[in-house]
């Protein structure tokens, strides 16, 4: 149970954007005056947010800031939706890590390297079909929704002919306030019967992808309950695209108000490697990483954080701490930063994603495809009419009006 506040919150999280290319502007003065910020959350609890780069470390990888007491009885919640137990997002070492080891591999360096040439197979295909729209078109649309979800659906052995449905899950999965908790159990529970009905085909059919990988773990090896089956099916679905499609809008925005940047990438496509790196600093999918509670007393920042609190590592604010990114502004795009590749975009610790490799091919590839195709691909809309969405844990743009 969580120790109660003395005070009422100063402040409420999520923090307002003034627009979809600014990050909330109270960051900068929680990182210089109230590093460990005392808030309420979307739930009604209250919490921490922490939002110094070296202190946002800590959190992700500190496991006294626990992913598995989220779940525990009475522990305070960042939403009015209960989150899915049994599954990597909410599990700690050593079961956190019995788990990972099962789909691990199919996520190496190697194993996706060698999947680069089907994703840019697939990348061709989705850029050869906006060639022949007439202009302007909607990005997220024509390539940054469908690449993630037919690469994980490959991966996994889902049938992307349903993409439709699991676009519908991942935003209640994903939701803080734009769904009710009654549409979130709704959608939660129409996902575990899709997968369960998937796991029993995969069983009377077998299949040579990962979840019928997990299905022989389970009916073999005894390594996974059905429980973790079906959820672990539902997070790597969920997680798998969701994440993706978001990085993929907000990182071609991001070259599109940067002509300049685009242009020498364009002559210097070896530099895209890097360029990524900078494009992730600038636009992590979220304000801040999952919920995570304390074990125990733990003083951070100058603030002691009760046993039982609610704790959010503000990502997005770490990523932009000119203590750590010291070269020009933090908060100005530049791809040729050196310490861009210490950034905690895709987090830190035991819970660094496990697609980490396939997210960074994926942009590699789109972003390096998409200047070739498009030299002269460029924003339809001013950029004050783009939005992001609202009320979700991944932030990503409603849309992405280009033309060429």
């Amino acid at each position: 149970m969580a120790s109660e506040s003395r005070t009422e919150p100063e402040y409420s999280y999520p923090f307002h954007r003034p627009s979809a290319v600014q990050v909330p502007p109270v960051y900068e003065e929680l990182r210089a005056k109230c590093p460990v910020a005392h808030v309420r959350l979307p739930s009604g609890d209250d919490g921490y947010v922490v939002s110094r780069y070296d202190d946002v470390r800590t959190v992700l990888s500190d496991l006294r800031f626990s992913r598995a007491a989220t779940v525990e009885p009475g522990a305070p919640q960042l939403s009015k939706t209960p989150p899915l137990a049994g599954g990597l997002f909410t599990m700690d070492p050593p079961e956190h890590t019995r788990l990972r080891k099962l789909v691990s591999r199919e996520f190496t360096a190697r194993r996706v390297h060698n999947l680069r040439p089907r994703i840019q197979e697939l990348t061709d295909e989705l850029l050869d079909k906006m060639e022949k729209l007439s202009p302007p078109a909607d990005l997220n649309t024509e390539l940054a929704f469908p690449l993630p979800v037919m690469v994980i659906c490959e991966l996994l052995g889902v049938p992307f002919e349903d993409r439709d449905r699991f676009r519908a899950w991942s935003d209640a999965f994903v939701s803080l306030t734009s769904h009710t908790p009654e549409e979130v159990m709704h959608q939660r529970k129409s996902m575990v019967e899709y997968l369960g009905a998937l796991v029993q085909k995969k069983r009377a059919e077998p299949t040579d992808d990962l979840l019928g990988a997990l299905v022989s773990a389970h009916d073999e090896q005894g390594s996974l309950s059905e429980h973790e089956l079906i959820t672990m099916g539902i997070t790597l679905l969920v997680a798998g695209h969701e994440t993706t499609v978001s990085m993929i809008g907000t990182c071609v925005l991001t070259l599109l108000r940067h002509p300049e940047h685009l242009a020498a990438l364009r002559e210097s496509p070896e530099k895209m490697e890097h360029a990524v790196e900078e494009l992730l600093r600038m636009n992590p999918i979220g304000d801040g990483g999952p919920l995570r509670v304390t074990l125990e007393d733990v003083e951070l920042g100058g603030t002691v954080i009760p046993k039982g609190s609610a704790v959010l590592a503000a990502i997005c604010s770490a990523n932009r701490d000119p203590d750590q990114f010291t070269e020009g502004s933090a908060d100005e795009f530049d791809p040729a930063r050196p310490s861009a590749t210490s950034h905690v975009a895709l987090g830190h610790g035991a819970h660094f994603c496990l697609g980490a490799a396939l997210a960074r091919a994926e942009l590699q590839i789109v972003l390096s495809s998409l200047l070739r195709r498009f030299p002269d691909l460029r924003l339809a809309e001013d950029v004050e009419n783009l939005r992001m969405s609202t009320g979700m844990m991944v932030h990503g743009l409603t849309r992405l009006p280009v033309t060429w």
